[in-house]
């Protein structure tokens, strides 16, 4: 109980301009719906508490970067395609248990499949890699759209997502399956 109050007062995340933790700053401590007053551009990023998604575009629409604890010295390292970050929200709700449920096709409909661990390679563990709607019942998720945590990122939090287009994904491939959750 203390942990989870001491969690909740130090979620911060420092926007920088410029790379290496330079140029003009702007400190957050919650959602933020639109940097763009605050900052023209953002090259690097200080998580000093909490897990962060972080968006290309105002009102947490565009791709998305999830940001666990730590330095991210320029765009590169969170995996940005670009040095723009137009709106920010804290991910609440990472502890477990963990469950996720795979659908082959929209609507929850055809063969399914449930995860409760990291994927790294969707393909090899479930011998598909094309998912068509999902269910969240427990736990917070990130898809990624290639193998080992890479390309585009889409958080998945507790619910249900009846297209794959629910998620943000603009086709069904998922490349590999992280949970969020808090590692000391």
């Amino acid at each position: 109980m203390i942990s989870d109050v001491l969690k909740m007062t130090t979620d911060k995340i420092v926007f920088f301009e410029d790379r290496n933790f330079q140029g003009r700053s702007y400190e957050c401590k919650g959602d933020s719906n639109d940097l763009h007053s605050f900052l023209n551009r953002c090259n690097s990023v200080r998580v000093d508490g909490g897990w962060w998604v972080l968006y290309e575009r105002p009102n947490f629409m565009g791709y998305q970067y999830v940001l666990a604890p730590g330095e991210y010295p320029d765009y590169q390292r969170w995996m940005g395609f670009n040095d723009c970050v137009r709106s920010c929200r804290l991910i609440r709700n990472i502890n477990g248990p963990y469950k996720l449920k795979l659908f082959q096709r929209p609507n929850f409909e055809g063969q399914s499949w449930e995860v409760t661990e990291n994927a790294p390679s969707v393909q090899e563990r479930l011998h598909s890699k094309e998912f068509h709607s999902c269910k969240v019942p427990e736990g917070t998720w990130v898809f990624f759209e290639h193998p080992n945590y890479r390309g585009r990122q889409y958080l998945l939090e507790k619910g249900e997502y009846r297209r794959y287009t629910d998620w943000g994904a603009l086709h069904p491939a998922v490349g590999s399956i992280r949970r969020v959750k808090w590692e000391y």
